[in-house]
């Protein structure tokens, strides 16, 4: 059964940085890729970032210059490092795995509903 744990969350001011962890089990990291997403109250998800397994990514025009996505395959978890944060960045933070996929890292944040397997979210909040 795969289970991810996504952590890291909380309040901080604009212009401050949040480093996001998602630890994932139950998976190889080598058949997977994983993305993060967000989701404000009332608004529909959206893809922030994604990594392949072969270390591809992909990031929103909105975070491209401030976010970094990365993958530890020993310890099993994916960070999404954000700096410069903005108050637009308030949102609920996922983490979701794509199995056996092969492609593009674009493409699995493009199939934001048809990811496989998703974890509990942590809030990011940005004051102004």
């Amino acid at each position: 059964e795969v289970q991810l744990q996504a952590s890291g969350g909380g309040l901080v001011q604009a212009g401050g940085s949040l480093r996001l962890s998602c630890v994932a089990s139950g998976l190889s990291f080598d058949d997977y890729a994983i993305g993060w997403f967000r989701q404000v109250s009332g608004k529909v998800r959206g893809a922030v970032a994604c990594i392949t397994k072969d270390g591809a990514t992909y990031y929103d025009d909105s975070v491209k210059g401030r976010f970094t996505i990365s993958s530890d395959h020993a310890k099993m978890t994916v960070p999404l490092q954000m700096n410069s944060l903005k108050p637009e960045d308030t949102a609920v933070y996922y983490c979701a795995t794509k199995k056996f996929w092969f492609g593009s890292p674009s493409g699995v944040c493009l199939r934001n509903n048809e990811m496989d397997d998703w974890g509990k979210g942590t809030q990011v909040t940005v004051s102004s």
